[in-house]
């Protein structure tokens, strides 16, 4: 039976690739795609996604926009990563998909109470402004989901502050509703993330597919790497987003542990900080994991597989 999920996303080079995994593979049905201001302004990440659904012919699947800027704070914007579009390197066609005319909170609560419960499960691969919004303008969707699978934060590194990931520091009070809600969380952070590389090999592998979705992929990956290499000397880049996708289309591809996780809301080094408690074995009623090893050869097996069916 295939996994039904909403993505939650702002396009951002590896969200774009987490769109086409969880649009490729047959093991997931991709319900809706909702966007968020993280990576880059609302608009811009906005027509990303829609330029990806172009590019990819993405029908039948509704896409909305939703929160222009984070709950409490400032919006922040990553162009060090991912450029001044959100998405450069590639040419980027003209989408011609309209949008859904619900904000993306609206869309979310909508699929979630549309479905039987435990059936949806949430990947937001962005700041969790929507998701946050969406658990308090509607509580009952809380215990309908079946689990949140997101990429954020970390337990033992940060990105966007010494202790603090990209996703979580731009929007922690967003995070802390959605850290603290009863659902199942796991939590694919950097730790996880920072082994998905895509190595010379995996982008060859790519490449030989020889498909315009193909070539689109290794052009995201060749401006990634480069910004990713002067912004924070990776040899390769890390490619963070699918992971969360990739958790849901199969557990096996990464190992994970029940651990207690909550945000750092007051702190003046420490904002933002996905704060996880090793120190004894998890209570029985810990609805928090983290994602820990992945296996790097069945991931991006997945997101090759994913691109072939694509075509």
């Amino acid at each position: 039976m295939s996994k039904k999920i909403i993505l939650d996303c702002d396009p951002g080079h590896d969200d774009a690739i987490a769109l086409l995994l969880a649009y490729g593979n047959p093991d997931i049905d991709l319900l809706a795609v909702t966007t968020v201001a993280g990576n880059q302004t609302l608009e811009k990440v906005t027509r990303n996604a829609l330029a990806i659904a172009e590019m990819a012919k993405i029908t039948g699947i509704p896409f909305a926009a939703g929160s222009i800027r984070p709950l409490v704070r400032g919006i922040e914007v990553a162009p060090d990563i991912h450029g001044d579009s959100g998405l450069d390197g590639p040419v980027l066609p003209t989408p011609t998909l309209q949008l859904d005319e619900r904000h993306a909170v609206s869309l979310i609560i909508d699929t979630i109470m549309s479905h039987p419960p435990k059936t949806v499960t949430l990947v937001p691969t962005g700041a969790l402004t929507n998701i946050a919004l969406a658990a308090r303008l509607e509580p009952r969707i809380v215990e309908r989901v079946k689990e949140v699978v997101l990429m954020g934060g970390g337990y033992h590194v940060g990105n966007w502050s010494a202790v603090a990931e990209f996703n979580i520091k731009i929007d922690p009070e967003a995070a802390h509703i959605v850290f603290n809600e009863k659902w199942p969380l796991t939590m694919v952070g950097l730790d996880l993330t920072h082994q998905a590389l895509a190595t010379p090999e995996v982008v060859n592998e790519i490449a030989a597919i020889g498909t315009d979705c193909s070539q689109f992929v290794v052009e995201l990956l060749d401006f990634f790497g480069k910004m990713y290499k002067q912004a924070q000397n990776f040899d390769a880049p890390p490619v963070h987003d699918p992971c969360a996708v990739a958790y849901v289309i199969d557990p096996s591809v990464m190992t994970t542990q029940k651990v207690p996780v909550d945000i750092e809301l007051t702190g003046s080094l420490t904002l933002g900080m996905t704060v996880a408690d090793f120190r004894h074995p998890a209570p029985a009623d810990c609805h928090t994991q983290v994602a820990v090893k992945l296996d790097h050869q069945k991931f991006w097996q997945l997101i090759v597989n994913s691109l072939k069916n694509i075509g």
